[in-house]
């Protein structure tokens, strides 16, 4: 409290007088004693003598004076500019007659606060007592209430044992929800382990997809108009792709040949061809040494990147091909089976069929009443899906080169994230509106399954072998279901561990046993995982 008052050193006492009286008037409720300035001179606060005030400060000649202020009623009206005599003791005072008017307001307005309160407290207890009497006649008993004697108590012994095994029923249902909770998260971090992190882009990661071919490799489409091919294994960049203008923002690569295919916010697409060589696999590194990843990638700076550069790896710079029809941003592309025809979707409101070979344009997609978010193709038919922010997605079948039929599934309330195909006659949709839902393509009408999360979905992937869903959300979390929307596991995540942004993407890898599972996201990074699919399942 000293600090306070030394705090005020310097101000006049006309301006300081209020907050020094509050100040000691809190010292003298809770039976302190405080040495405060007035007009820059030290006075004791409560009880003190001459003598140890003197002794205090030699220099100057002090006398203390003792002050004790009588309680008053607090309706009385006190008029400005009268002492009354009564509520001071000590007519000696050399206090000016108007700071002792002053100390009588602030007195009484700390009685009236203290008046209200008990009368508070006061209704409080009525109340409390009126509660203890409706239970007691009721049987029951309250701890501090005065239960009745008789057939009466025996009738509240018995509720009050009644309320007591519930509550021990109904604790343990809950702590067994805790522990269940407990093991499924200790069990999906052990079923589902960080490999390998890819780090290099200057921007948030769109999209990712892996090589169907030898080598296989990792690409990622960035918002810093780059696509990177990655080593797998090791993580180091192998390729950098510098053609486009704007944000790259999705990657997908040819079923058979080295060949990449970017859309980008250029309002074109780009088909170029790559060549890498994979490096000789590093020896893992030693668990015992100083880590550097407790640095928090939201935290660094925007030119900050980690292990090898984008500018330290060759680069391409010219497209084998541009696809160039669109009025609007490109924001996703897909091979057709076979690898001659690819389509894209727009911001346009439309999606493009075209051919690889003469880039010329085939098909115009129209239909989709807002932009499009995403597209995908079947991987053995000639069917493709297109997404939108009209809340529908699109069957476009081509399989029959005279008939293009479209079919439009509603089901969804918000955009339509993404919507791909598995293995069979399946389509899994997700949106903004929290809902993953599963479709049979014999039956268009209503889902087959919906999984309802805590946050939107972003563009999600299904395992070709085991079919199992990888979504991808906006609250940084990825979790993994069935087709049936059972929920097996959800990544582990932490501040050392995971996204710590939004993530954007999902990509299987189900060719590699290791590091089957890819996500990419805002925090500009992209990252391996191992799941233990046959022991996922089995927990099932």
């Amino acid at each position: 409290m000293l600090q306070v008052f030394n705090k005020l050193r310097g101000k006049t006492p006309a301006n300081t007088w209020k907050q020094q009286t509050k100040l000691q008037l809190l010292f003298i409720i809770l039976g302190g004693r405080a040495t405060h300035e007035v007009g820059g001179m030290p006075v004791e606060g409560g009880s003190s003598s001459g003598s140890a005030s003197a002794a205090r400060h030699p220099k100057q000649k002090r006398k203390a004076h003792s002050l004790s202020i009588r309680r008053t009623n607090s309706t009385e009206e006190r008029q400005p500019g009268i002492l009354r005599g009564d509520m001071l003791e000590g007519q000696d005072s050399k206090l000016p007659l108007a700071l002792r008017n002053n100390l009588l307001d602030l007195f009484g307005q700390i009685e009236r606060e203290f008046e209200n309160l008990y009368i508070e407290n006061i209704e409080l207890r009525r109340e409390i007592d009126s509660l203890n009497e409706r239970l007691t006649g009721d049987g029951q008993t309250v701890e501090g209430g005065d239960p009745t004697k008789g057939a009466l108590k025996t009738k509240a012994s018995h509720s009050t044992s009644q309320l007591s095994q519930k509550l021990k029923t109904t604790y343990k249902a809950s702590t067994s929800k805790i522990v269940s909770s407990f093991k499924a998260t200790t069990g999906s971090r052990a079923l589902c382990q960080l490999l390998k992190e890819y780090m290099g882009h200057r921007d948030g990661i769109w999209d990712l997809s892996v090589t169907r071919t030898q080598p296989v490799v990792l690409g990622t489409a960035s918002a810093d108009h780059s696509a990177l091919l990655w080593s797998i294994e090791t993580g180091k960049c192998l390729l950098r792709y510098a053609g486009h203008a704007g944000s790259v923002n999705s990657i997908k690569f040819h079923p058979t040949e080295q060949m990449a295919l970017t859309a980008s916010g250029d309002q074109t697409a780009h088909i170029w061809r790559y060549m890498v060589q994979l490096p000789a696999p590093q020896p893992p590194p030693d668990v015992s040494a100083p880590c550097d990843d407790d640095q928090d990638s939201s935290d660094r700076e925007e030119g900050e990147v980690d292990g090898e550069g984008p500018c330290e790896v060759p680069t391409v710079r010219v497209a084998t091909a541009t696809l160039k029809s669109h009025q609007g941003v490109v924001i996703a592309a897909d091979w057709l089976v076979g690898g001659r025809q690819v389509v894209t979707a727009s911001w346009d409101r439309a999606a493009n069929l075209y051919e690889v070979e003469t880039s010329e344009l085939v098909h115009t997609l129209t239909g989709h009443d807002q932009e499009l978010t995403h597209c995908c193709t079947h991987p053995t038919q000639r069917l493709v899906v297109t997404s939108s922010r009209d809340t529908t997605f699109r069957l476009w079948d081509f399989r029959d080169p005279s008939i293009h039929s479209v079919n439009v599934f509603q089901g969804h309330t918000d955009t339509v994230t993404s919507a791909v195909f598995t293995v069979g006659d399946n389509v899994v949709s997700g949106s903004d509106d929290r809902t993953v839902k599963v479709w049979d393509l014999k039956n268009m009408r209503s889902p087959i399954a919906t999984i309802r999360t805590d946050s939107a979905v972003n563009r999600l992937s299904v395992s070709a072998n085991q079919r199992i869903i990888a979504l991808p959300h906006d609250n940084r979390q990825v979790r993994l279901f069935d087709m049936s929307g059972v929920r097996l596991a959800r990544l582990p995540r932490s501040n050392r561990m995971g996204h710590r942004r939004m993530v954007c993407c999902t990509a299987w890898n189900e060719e590699n046993q290791s590091c089957n599972l890819f996500t990419c996201g805002f925090d500009r990074q992209a990252i391996g995982w191992n799941i233990n699919i046959p022991a996922l399942l089995q927990e099932k």
